[in-house]
This record gives structure tokens, sequence and C-alpha cells, in this order.
């Protein structure tokens, strides 16, 4: 068999050139994610403890958690990691071909077993249970030629009206802005003038949630059978504070003598970020970086002319 393909070197070249030509065609057309996936399901359960250090978010966090997660069912093993910022990231990984979906269920039920005894600052800040999607697919950076537009207001014009746009084209399976920049109101303490007014942080925040609320304060002049009202009035609450100059007048304590101590006394209130830890840049110029992760099965070819169509829109 061999010597045909000698003596003729022409239907050689030939069948080599259409062998080269199918290899082209399968290069280009055909999309990666129809092999088979060999990456094992992971569950990625993240937690915040704020003003917590490393140890502190390890002992009282994790090492909790931990005992809980271990041995649901199709689970190998499973890692963690605490940061000095008091956010904890654990990672289960489950045996290639479990049900991610199912996995995460099963994690979920059992950290929802222990919130009762995580601490109380955990708790309210939440704690996410999500499946991990580790195809990324592409990153997006977004930036502004107005120069007076900081990495601030790109990062938060970015989550309110291009994030959720990306998140419902097919196939996005993730889709985050890498750094933690949303408008949050920063209350500076300064801890020479809490010393000399004699007044802990934990009184300061209990100040602080307790007079900045959504109130519902209710009606007045509500009818009954007995007494009829001519007017009924639905009484209105401001609400939360939205200005720095509402928190600077909050009201930290008062004594007898009509002596007030406010949080402007003690510290200083900005309009400003949550983090501060991670920059993003281009060229030197402020942006606002969009990481998407491909959605299990899908074709990334498509995912992207999807994405690219949104995107000039």
């Amino acid at each position: 068999m061999f010597n045909k393909f000698i003596e003729r070197p022409i239907l050689s070249l030939v069948i080599s050139l259409f062998i080269a030509l199918l290899g082209l065609l399968a290069l280009v057309d055909l999309p990666v994610t129809q092999f088979p996936d060999i990456v094992p399901p992971t569950v990625v359960v993240t937690t915040n403890y704020t003003g917590a250090n490393a140890e502190v978010a390890a002992k009282a966090v994790v090492t909790t958690l931990e005992r809980a997660i271990n041995g649901v069912p199709g689970m190998t093993y499973m890692t963690s990691v605490s940061g000095n910022d008091g956010a904890s990231i654990i990672q289960v990984y489950f045996k290639v071909g479990t049900d991610p979906d199912l996995a995460n269920v099963n994690v979920q039920n059992r950290v929802s077993t222990v919130l009762d005894e995580l601490p109380e600052e955990v708790i309210k800040a939440g704690v996410s249970v999500e499946k991990e999607v580790t195809s990324i697919l592409m990153y997006l950076n977004v930036l502004s030629n107005d120069p007076s537009a900081d990495e601030k207001f790109i990062y938060n014009f970015a989550d309110i009206n291009i994030l959720a746009e990306l998140k419902r084209i097919e196939g996005v399976g993730y889709a985050t802005i890498v750094g933690a920049r949303e408008y949050s109101m920063r209350v500076w303490l300064k801890p020479d003038r809490m010393a000399g007014y004699g007044i802990s942080t934990q009184e300061i925040i209990e100040a602080i949630r307790s007079q900045n609320i959504e109130a519902a304060p209710g009606k007045s002049g509500e009818s009954s059978d007995k007494a009829p009202q001519m007017l009924q009035y639905v009484l209105r609450y401001t609400g939360k504070f939205y200005e720095p100059k509402q928190y600077e007048d909050i009201v930290l304590r008062a004594d007898k003598e009509g002596s007030i101590l406010k949080l402007k006394d003690v510290a200083e209130v900005e309009f400003g970020v949550r983090n501060y830890n991670i920059l993003s840049k281009e060229d030197g110029r402020p942006s606002a970086a969009i990481m998407l992760k491909q959605r299990p099965g899908s074709n990334a070819k498509e995912v992207i002319e999807n994405v690219k169509k949104k995107w000039s829109n």
C-alpha cells in the first residue's frame, strides 16, 4: 500500500493537502467546549468579617465552615484562604462528573446549619455560596474620555448600566468587575479623639445603626367601627442618610447638662468607595475591568460574538 504513495507523489500531495484543509476547518469551527469536561466542579464559599485579621477570620469563620462542609457527597478535597481584610474563601472540589448545581445545593445546606455559630458581623455581611465557573472568556475595560471621570465613577457606571446587561447574554455564566468600588459612605475614626471622649468603636457602630434606618412609621387617623375618622394620613420617613452632613450629625452621647457628642467630633465622613485595595488602569487612565466567564457547555465563539454585539450597542 505504501508503494502506491511512493509511485504516485501527486496523489500523496493531494491527500496531504486535503487532511491539512480539514485540520484548518476544524481549528476554526469546532468549539473547544465540545470536548469532555475534565475540570472538577468547584463550589466557592465567600465570607467577609469586617475588621478582623487573617488569624481571627480563620479561627472564627473558616474552621467552623470547614467542619460543616467536610464530607459533603462527592467531595474530594477543599482549600481555604483568609486575608487581613477579613475576607475568607473556601473552595470545595468535587469528583469529575458531579452535577455542579447539586453540589452547590449540598454545600449551601451544610453552611446553613452553622450560620448561628458565625460572628454577627459575618452573618450581616452575608455568606455567599456559588459554583465556580473556571472558563475565563474575556476581559472588557471601560474607559472615559472625560478627564474628570475617576475610577470610582467609571466603576459604578459600569456596575449600574453595563454589568447587568452582560450577565443576561446567553452563554455568560459569570460576570464581575475587578475590585470593590461601590459607592459607600466612609467614616474615618480618630483614635486620639475617641480616647479623649472615652468612646469605643462598638458604641459608634451601634449609634450609626440605630439612627440610620429604614423605618415604617405607619398611619395616623385610621378609622374603626366605633370612632370613624374623616381624614387618614400615611406617615413618611426620610429613610437612610445619603449625605456626609447627615452622618456627621449622628448623636453618639448626650448627658444631663445638655452637652452632645456627635460623630463629626470623633471622625471624618466622606462619600467614597467600599474598597481601595485594587486599582484598575489602562495606559495610565482609570478604567473598570470586567471579567466574563463562560457557562459550561456553551460555544465560546458564539458567546464572544454576542458580547461584541451587545457591547457595540
